[in-house]
């Protein structure tokens, strides 16, 4: 198939990206003119969105792709006055053209990506920070064009991720450099509890729903959301001992050194509908191996 990616510098769907080349699909990047776009692979097409939604629409008709894979979104736990544009521009206003350039090509099918923060204390809807928000209203905006086009809009939404490769200032690379650095870290009480699942699993998803959107010819799945979940769920602390267990290190952590942040999520999302015929194949523990020997 010809895919459109966006995000594709990103931890999530550069992964996404590798796996749909190694099957065979012709990939499409849509990047903003100051990504750093030296990492790509080379067998990768990139065009480079200026925020002109001409340019983005007859770039669509020009490759007429069968789908969309939509990762790129600004991420921001807290924001400040200065960030709400940006916020808008990327989650909002980036994103609604670029489903509308999707329809106007008469795209089969086009997924989203959401997150677990949209749904603060397990409720159908409540956003943990204005992140989130932006990325519920996108949903939103998204059903005017799912009802009044042919299009099969699907949402994914995420938790915690991990895997090889990851520079991100996630946990695991966090409690990495303390061991390395032998260092104190102060955390919150670490009773929250923690949904975190490995990329190998979660390219799975994406795989399988794009191949049942693709042999869906009327639009069955338009407005369905899915989420992954971890088969494991325990608290940080139970995680970090976990991570001792596979590393065989000790992760120096002060307990209570920190409070909880603000909307901390202590229960994540356990609602969600898992994508129809996945299923988690590699364990945490295999999966926190996997990649601290690669790390070696």
């Amino acid at each position: 198939m010809k895919i459109v990616v966006t995000g594709a510098t990103g931890f999530i769907a550069n992964a996404i990206v590798e796996r749909l080349l190694s099957e065979g699909h012709q990939v499409y990047v849509v990047v903003r003119p100051q990504t750093n776009v030296s990492k790509l692979l080379a067998q990768i097409e990139l065009f480079t969105d200026t925020g002109n939604t001409t340019l983005l629409n007859d770039f669509f008709q020009d490759i007429k792709p069968d789908g969309v894979l939509h990762l790129a979104s600004l991420v921001l736990v807290n924001h400040t006055l200065e960030e709400i544009e940006p916020l808008i521009i990327s989650n909002i206003l980036f994103s609604t053209r670029l489903l509308e350039a999707s329809v106007n090509a008469k795209v089969k099918w086009f997924i989203n990506t959401g997150t677990f923060w949209q749904n603060y204390n397990n409720e159908e809807y409540n956003p943990v920070n204005l992140y989130a928000a932006t990325k519920q209203a996108f949903e939103d905006i998204a059903k005017y064009y799912y009802e009044t086009n042919k299009i099969n809009f699907v949402t994914i939404k995420l938790n915690d991720t991990f895997g090889s490769n990851d520079t991100r200032s996630k946990i695991f690379n966090l409690w990495g450099r303390a061991i390395a650095n032998q260092e104190n870290l102060g955390m919150s009480p670490g009773e929250q509890v923690i949904d975190i699942s490995y990329i190998d699993n979660i390219t799975d998803a994406y795989m399988m729903l794009l191949k049942l959107l693709r042999d869906d010819d009327n639009s069955t799945y338009a407005g369905e959301v899915y989420a992954i979940n971890a088969n494991e769920r325990m608290t940080l602390k139970e995680l970090s001992k976990v991570y001792e267990e596979v590393t065989h290190t000790t992760v120096d952590i002060t307990w209570g050194g920190r409070e909880y942040r603000d909307r901390e999520v202590m229960v994540p999302w356990n609602k969600g509908k898992p994508v129809p015929g996945w299923k988690q194949n590699i364990s945490l523990h295999d999966a926190i191996s996997t990649v601290m020997n690669k790390g070696k």
